[in-house]
């Protein structure tokens, strides 16, 4: 058995190797090659020769964003080509691997074919460590299937306010709970170990012992990098504005936002990005104290800091100005989708005036540095020849056993009335409802494009809820219910029945449609930037969802279907998709069981495993649920068993 003496020397030896790596190889760069970087543009705006020529250091996909038909192979072949322009030496260039990054929030779901995850709120609501560890790894093997290094994930933030567009991005309202889940995912992801120390800590401690002060941990070897997002305060902006302002004082600050990242970082997390926030209105792409000061210095993050899409450009009115902001504050790598050459020009001419210390370029090319060797990038060797690459294991049957679990976990029961759950596999039941075959809109936002997509087309593998009923309920019917306008389901108005009741049941899927970020705000509308997926700086610029927690405003056909069921004599049982807690009261009473099913994701069967009896309901809220005149209809924890006591 290896001691820990040993252990822990072996540890500081790799530390040293990487360290006196990063040293040897800055020695070597000059300013363009260290700004180059630095610099982080969108695939579709930098071409392998302009990787070499500028020296880029990273590359990124954003959401929609993929090359050839979106396969495995495609991804494979479009990083080789980069990776190989990044390793092509001569005396003006350095052999440095690109460093590729995607967002592979809830599985590498932009890729066609991908396992989709429930998003977070789902898994808040499973309550299961162990499972999101699992999950971490799963999507892991299906980022690295398609050559690629690095996902923005996962995101720690804490939603105080479920207006929040984002806040499906949420574990849960409770920093305790995104604590506990924050190590896990990143052990997950990265295939390793951090450096120790009680799992989840305790809110709020920030020790120096407990960041990244030994040095950086190797990844597993089926490992990807992870990005601790979003630094720090996005879940607590002033009435749940995206991109809007935390306001409150530090004490609340660190109990409540910072608490999840000490998780995180106690695991290993390699990178952190930026939140396009504010706090108490001062920008966090430009706080010193909050990225230098408590995270690198406080907390001992010795990994590189990253910004968010184009968060930089808000800063100040002269661009040159704001990228000295950033760049001082102690950001690493800057985010620069379409302007990244006015951003290299613009940051060489503020380092030769002295704005931007010499000092302040070399440690951010440094942490970067030491990222790439700290995580094998040197020794991976290039994408198509990769372990992992092109791997079969890509949206897998077993790969989808775990997502189909964490549904089943996810899945809360609000109300079974007269126990009509556990539906019979032997009854006559009706399947309806908007989402009721839809798996576009079971993966939400992130999934194939930036805002989702609706339908079964572009999701492929997995299964609906109907698809998931259908293959083990003989009487179960797929129908539309006539006369209901936006409620009727897929097919328009079909036949019923030649009695009201002569189904036993109808399970009703409704909710939201897919949304991502600002666009899923609930507020007042604002202006929208039109034709572009890429977000305009400052908060509430997007159009929101609506300006109304209300189900029954945003989508009165849910209700006029279930009320048209209810009145035909047929118990409803309620499946409500969505990525937060909704005003559901008028839905509720008017039906006989309630499901709160989130954002499931690909694996729709989950949801038919539970509601015919295979297994229990195990879920629970995972933030407080909101009725009418604004008082709370269940706490955080509420969820119901099938025999009808709470979980």
């Amino acid at each position: 058995m290896t001691s820990f003496t040993s252990s822990h020397t072996a540890v500081a030896r790799r530390a040293s190797d990487v360290e006196e790596r990063v040293a040897e190889l800055l020695a070597r760069m000059n300013l363009d090659q260290k700004i180059g970087q630095m610099t982080q543009p969108e695939r579709m705006n930098v071409t392998p020769d302009e990787v070499k020529r500028y020296h880029i250091g990273s590359v990124l996909s954003g959401g929609g964003s993929c090359p050839g038909d979106n396969r495995p192979a495609d991804w494979v072949a479009m990083n080789d080509a980069y990776w190989a322009a990044s390793m092509e030496e001569d005396e003006g260039h350095l052999a440095i691997p690109i460093l590729y990054g995607v967002d592979a929030i809830h599985g590498n779901a932009n890729v066609l074919g991908a396992t989709v995850f429930p998003h977070n709120i789902g898994l808040g609501a499973a309550g299961d460590p162990e499972l999101i560890e699992r999950i971490g790894r799963v999507t892991a093997r299906e980022v690295l299937a398609t050559g690629v290094d690095w996902t923005f994930a996962p995101t720690l933030a804490v939603a105080r306010d479920v207006r929040w567009g984002r806040t499906y991005e949420s574990y849960s309202e409770d920093p305790g709970v995104v604590s506990r889940y924050a190590g896990r995912i990143v052990r997950g992801l990265q295939g390793g170990g951090g450096s120790g120390g009680v799992e989840g800590g305790s809110e709020g401690r920030l020790d120096a012992e407990i960041g990244h002060g030994a040095g950086l941990p190797a990844l597993g070897p089926e490992g990807v990098v992870a990005c601790a997002k979003h630094w720090v305060g996005d879940g607590g902006t002033r009435d749940g504005v995206d991109q809007g302002n935390a306001v409150m004082d530090e004490e609340e600050l660190r109990r409540v936002h910072i608490a999840p990242y000490v998780s995180a970082l106690e695991a290993g997390a390699l990178t952190v990005m930026v939140s396009l926030s504010s706090w108490n209105g001062e920008k966090c792409h430009a706080h010193r104290y909050l990225i230098q000061d408590v995270l690198k210095g406080e907390m001992g993050f010795r990994g590189f800091v990253v910004s968010d899409w184009n968060g930089v450009d808000p800063l100040a009115e002269d661009y040159g100005e704001a990228v000295a902001m950033a760049v001082n504050a102690g950001i690493d790598m800057v985010m620069v989708p379409e302007t990244w050459k006015a951003f290299i020009a613009a940051l060489r001419e503020r380092v030769e005036r002295g704005d931007v210390p010499v000092e302040r370029i070399d440690d951010a090319v440094g942490r970067i540095l030491r990222v790439k060797f700290a995580c094998g990038l040197f020794e991976r060797g290039r994408p198509w020849g990769r372990r992992g690459a092109n791997g079969s294991s890509f949206g897998s049957q077993a790969h989808r056993e775990v997502a189909r679990e964490a549904v089943r976990k996810s899945l809360v029961l609000l109300k079974n009335e007269g126990g009509v759950l556990p539906l019979d596999k032997g009854g006559r039941i009706l399947v309806t409802g908007r989402g009721a075959d839809d798996r576009g809109r079971l993966c939400g936002g992130f999934t194939v494009e930036w805002q989702g997509v609706v339908g079964n087309d572009r999701i492929e593998g997995g299964t609906s809820v109907w698809e998931g009923i259908k293959a083990v309920v003989p009487g179960a019917v797929l129908g539309g219910v006539g006369g209901v306008g936006e409620g009727q389901s897929v097919g328009g108005p079909q036949d019923m029945g030649e009695e009201e009741g002569d189904f036993d049941a109808a399970v009703v899927v409704i909710g939201e449609r897919p949304y991502a970020e600002g666009l899923g705000d609930i507020r007042e509308a604002g202006p929208v930037r039109p034709g572009t997926n890429q977000l305009p700086a400052g908060p509430g610029v997007l159009e929101p969802y609506g300006d109304t927690l209300q189900l029954a405003v945003l989508h009165p056909g849910d209700l006029r279907t279930i009320r048209v069921l209810r009145e035909r004599g047929i118990p409803v049982v309620v499946v409500l998709v969505s990525g937060r807690p909704l005003v559901v009261d008028d839905e509720l009473a008017a039906s006989a069981a309630f499901v709160a099913a989130w954002l499931p994701g690909s694996e729709g069967g989950g949801v038919a495993d539970v509601l015919f009896g295979d297994y229990d309901f195990e879920g629970r809220l995972p933030m407080g649920w909101p009725g009418g005149w604004g008082r709370v209809l269940f706490p955080r924890g509420f969820g119901l068993h099938l025999l009808g006591s709470e979980v």
